[in-house]
Order: C-alpha cells, then sequence, then structure tokens
C-alpha cells in the first residue's frame, strides 16, 4: 500500500502530477474535489468562491475539515488498488493527519516551480478566476494554511522548471 500526497503552490504542477497518475490507472483523490462540492452544496461557483469556501471549511470545522474529508474517501480507493495519489494537501496539520491515518504508507511530494511559469498555467487552464484574486494574493492564502510548512517538511520535491516531459519522467519515478 502506497499513498502518495502532493504539495505546492497554485501552478506548480499538482494537477499535472495527478493526470500522470490518472494515465497510469493510480486513483487520485482531490482535496479541491471537498472544497469544491462544499461551494456547490452553498450555492457557490467554485471559480469565484473557492479560497472563501475553503477558509470557511476550516473556520467552522477546524484545520483538519478537508483532510478528515477525504480520508474515507482515500481508504475506499485502496481496497481495490496498491497506490493512491492525493492531490493537493495544504497544510502540516493535514499533512500529520494523513501521516497518522496511513503511517508509513505515506510520502509526500513538494512540487516547486517559479512563480512566473506557475502564473503562465494558471492563465492557460481558465479555471480561475484571476481578475479577483491576484496569484500573490493566493499564494499568501495557501501559506496562511500552512502550505510552507507542508512543503518544507515534503519526503521528496520536485523542481518543476523544464519541459513537461522532464516532470513526467519524475513523477512515472516516484509512482513506480
Amino acid at each position: 500500500m502506497a499513498v502518495i500526497g502532493t504539495v505546492g503552490l497554485p501552478g506548480s504542477g499538482k494537477g499535472e502530477f495527478a493526470s500522470v497518475a490518472d494515465d497510469l490507472g493510480i486513483p487520485v483523490v482531490t482535496m479541491g474535489d471537498v472544497i469544491r462540492a462544499e461551494c456547490r452544496r452553498r450555492g457557490l461557483d467554485p471559480a469565484d468562491h473557492h479560497g472563501r469556501v475553503a477558509r470557511s471549511l476550516r473556520e467552522e470545522h477546524g484545520p483538519l475539515a478537508v483532510a478528515e474529508r477525504s480520508i474515507p474517501v482515500i481508504r475506499d480507493a485502496l481496497e481495490e488498488n496498491d497506490t493512491v495519489v492525493v492531490d493537493g494537501l495544504r497544510s502540516a496539520a493535514e499533512l500529520e493527519q494523513l501521516r497518522s491515518a496511513f503511517g508509513d504508507a505515506f510520502t509526500l511530494v513538494a512540487i516547486e516551480a517559479p512563480s512566473e511559469t506557475r502564473a503562465q498555467r494558471i492563465d492557460a487552464r481558465g479555471r480561475d478566476n484571476s481578475a479577483r484574486e491576484t496569484l500573490r494574493q493566493r499564494d499568501e492564502r495557501e501559506l496562511g494554511f500552512g502550505l510552507g510548512e507542508a512543503i518544507e517538511r515534503a519526503d521528496r520535491t520536485i523542481e518543476n522548471d523544464g519541459s513537461l516531459a522532464a516532470f513526467h519522467e519524475q513523477v512515472h519515478e516516484i509512482l513506480q
């Protein structure tokens, strides 16, 4: 059994890491899906309200709200798979919660990329409403959740500043 979590600032490559895992038939549990589902439950557009709802969930249910909602989904995926990728941890508290739940089977991979590269990726995907929130504001929000400490405590780091093929090669190495 292996549970591989990813952590990184917006646009660093967490979603691309998850896409490689998916292409290999490895299930991916995306922690941001918990927040997007909560946006929809509240009748809000996730593209416009993701950050606000993420803060709200943590204020209402504590800093582990997203991790606690993700763990049962991860366990379900492990019933039929040897490896699961958990996309997008946001804090050291979530890291500890997942390490507690999965022990030595849990590995955290930090994905880092230059801010200019991340900004281009975010603009290209068109999923986020960048008019309302700058990348710097998003970074500050994410770092406010404790993201920086989680990145520092990662078991492995990928510098995603080269070609897509080079990044995929590094992801394959970790997943196999």
